[in-house]
């Protein structure tokens, strides 16, 4: 067991050691992520309790959930009004809590695993919301851990559960199943070909839902975007799983088909986005969490199409990572809360140490590969 004065800060690993994860296309897809929603059967939902039945609903969950042997030995449970502001907000932006419930206090909690792939919200919008994540194209392997976890809990309290509806949720999207099912996909080929909208609209048709880097009501920062299911009723959760992997490898391949055409019609204008993003970042004085965002995705772009030599992918998904405002704040040597302004010029700082690592970008190892007439 973790000491019990550990914080979440000393718990989670560094921002440089996470983004080694490495995953089945992960050049295209950053992570996978199986999320089941879960009710007790005799507490109401979280949004239509008072405050002694969500406390009710924490005191039940919380042990029960610690008490699964398949966490392992060493796990974070904590309850949110336990956490600071700055911790919550390095959760969220590690897409390990959602933002809505980074606002909860007492009455809430949260349980992470020490590999940090499955982690349990207390009173979110439901009771519980448990998810598991893996990096890269992994969904299969993502179900099949929450579902252990979901089975394990379910010999120790009881789901509001009904022969008809299936498992009972508070926004009926998630009815029946529970499950949501979603991949976070780095697509600057199909934005860059301006075809990102067609594949929105067809996937739209397949019914699933693409949103930006934080989900629902976000934007698609750094070409990020999400793919997700929309409906939970009457269709199996393996069904749903593989449904959706089956297309998310169709837009691999429209990305991987994107890029190639961008190296093959107009290598210029692929050199230039990617050598703009290279020069900027390491001569800026001062940027927004929004272009370092959009800038770094460019730099990711080159190192997957070779044109940084053997950098490695892990250094531009650490920059995306510690470009954000939580994580900023905890790399400032004080740890002060820094203002919009400091914030912009302590990323630059950040953005110019990091890309100096970097060698100036060489246009003939895309032209190169242009000419072998592949993307890998």
């Amino acid at each position: 067991m973790i000491p019990p004065d550990m914080s979440i800060l000393d718990f989670l690993v560094p921002a440089s050691e996470a983004c080694l994860r490495s995953g089945p296309h992960d050049k295209i897809v950053l992570s996978s992520r199986v999320r089941l929603a879960r009710n007790l059967r005799t507490v109401p939902f979280p949004s239509h309790s008072k405050k002694a039945e969500r406390i009710k609903a924490f005191e039940t969950l919380m042990p029960a959930v610690k008490s699964l042997s398949l966490l392992g030995d060493e796990i974070f449970a904590e309850s949110m009004d336990k956490l600071p502001a700055l911790d919550k907000q390095v959760l969220v932006e590690r897409h390990l809590i959602s933002r809505e419930h980074a606002a909860k206090n007492a009455g809430s909690g949260i349980v992470l695993n020490r590999e940090e792939n499955v982690c349990v919200m207390v009173n979110e919008e439901d009771h519980l919301r448990m998810q598991a994540l893996r990096p890269g194209l992994q969904l299969r392997q993502a179900w099949m851990a929450i579902d252990a976890v979901d089975t394990a809990l379910q010999e120790k309290v009881e789901f509001a559960f009904t022969e008809r509806y299936g498992f009972l949720t508070a926004c009926p999207t998630n009815l029946g199943t529970g499950i949501r099912v979603s991949a976070m996909l780095h697509l600057p080929g199909l934005v860059l070909a301006e075809q990102i909208n067609q594949i929105i609209q067809a996937v739209n048709k397949l019914g699933l839902a693409v949103r930006g880097l934080y989900g629902e009501g976000t934007e698609a920062l750094g070409n990020v975007f999400q793919v997700s299911n929309q409906m939970t009723l009457g269709e199996p959760e393996n069904d749903i799983v593989e449904r959706i992997n089956k297309v998310l490898l169709q837009i691999i391949e429209h990305e991987e088909n994107a890029r190639l055409s961008q190296m093959e019609k107009k290598p210029a204008v692929l050199l230039n986005h990617i050598g703009r993003a290279y020069g900027v970042l390491g001569n800026s004085w001062s940027i927004s969490s929004k272009e370092a965002m959009n800038l770094i995705s460019f730099l990711r772009l080159g190192v997957d199409l070779g044109v940084f030599g053997k950098t490695p992918k892990s250094l531009t998904d650490e920059l995306f990572l510690r470009s954000q405002p939580a994580h900023l704040q905890l790399a400032h040597p004080l740890r002060e809360k820094l203002g919009s302004d400091e914030r912009d010029l302590f990323r630059a700082q950040m953005l110019r140490e990091r890309t100096a690592l970097i060698p100036k970008p060489d246009p003939q190892a895309l032209l190169g590969r242009r000419e072998e007439g592949s993307p890998e």
